[in-house]
């Protein structure tokens, strides 16, 4: 496990052999990354600390994602397995999947929470909710810009071009619309428990936060047992990450204005 793990690492950053397909995958992530993080308007400035931020939510990122695919997911199917048989676990799938998606949002979740906790730590756990809404948001990008390039990369490493949009129509951009409205639902979901930490509400957050990863994560499952359309799973995260950023924004003026 531990060599599939570090081949992962791998995988995560050559996906794409091809050098101009890596640096357009990564200027679209950084894009991506940016307009979401425009919107809660971090003091990068005043708060130059913030940018450290940024890349440690980003290393974060394939460590989480390793963890997750292998030895929690490794885990889970054999306390599963121990229990029920594959055809079972295939007819109930609908809902084995809850508690196991649930859990993979909380790693997630801690993962890209490390470097706020960290600086809440060091300031005697003491923040601004706003101050804390940011360094959140922050880290929730850099940890969603690293993810968006592995996925962008494998899109266009994939044979992906403007042809076949033009075979194909919208369909063909759906890989890089969900990847847009993905990363949203990174940044909220960090933004909102980084917030609920400076006011006293960690854990209740943090758990919120694991809810917002769970639910675009089940949309494939519900597309598995064709419950669903892709298409429709597609407009299901995009509603849930402006949802998401809504509620996280909303707080935040809540609180300038308090």
């Amino acid at each position: 496990m531990i060599q599939q793990m570090l081949d992962f690492f791998g995988y995560f950053f050559l996906v794409n052999p091809s050098i101009l397909g890596i640096i357009r995958a990564w200027i679209l992530a950084l894009v991506f990354g940016a307009i979401w993080l425009a919107c809660y308007r971090p003091p990068l400035l005043t708060r130059p600390w913030l940018w450290a931020v940024l890349p440690a939510g980003a290393i974060l990122a394939p460590i989480a994602i390793a963890v997750t695919v292998f030895p929690l997911r490794a885990g889970i199917s054999w306390v599963y397995g121990s229990f029920w048989s594959q055809e079972t676990l295939a007819q109930w799938a609908l809902l084995a999947s809850l508690p196991s998606m649930y859990l993979f949002g909380l790693v997630r979740e801690g993962f890209k929470l490390l470097p706020v906790v960290v600086y809440w730590w060091c300031n005697g756990r003491n923040i601004e909710p706003k101050l804390g809404l940011a360094a959140g948001a922050v880290s929730g990008a850099g940890f969603g810009i690293l993810e968006a390039q592995w996925t962008l990369n494998y899109i266009l490493a994939s044979g992906w071009s403007w042809e076949t949009v033009q075979m194909q129509g919208i369909v063909a951009l759906g890989g890089f619309w969900e990847s847009f409205f993905v990363l949203g639902t990174q940044v909220a979901s960090c933004a909102l428990v980084g917030w609920g930490l400076a006011r006293g509400w960690g854990w209740q957050f943090y758990l919120l936060a694991a809810f917002v990863y769970f639910l675009p994560t089940y949309s494939y499952v519900l597309v598995s047992k064709e419950l669903i359309t892709g298409m429709q799973a597609e407009f299901l995260i995009a509603a849930w990450a402006l949802i998401a950023t809504g509620v996280a924004l909303w707080l935040r003026e809540r609180k300038s204005k308090a």
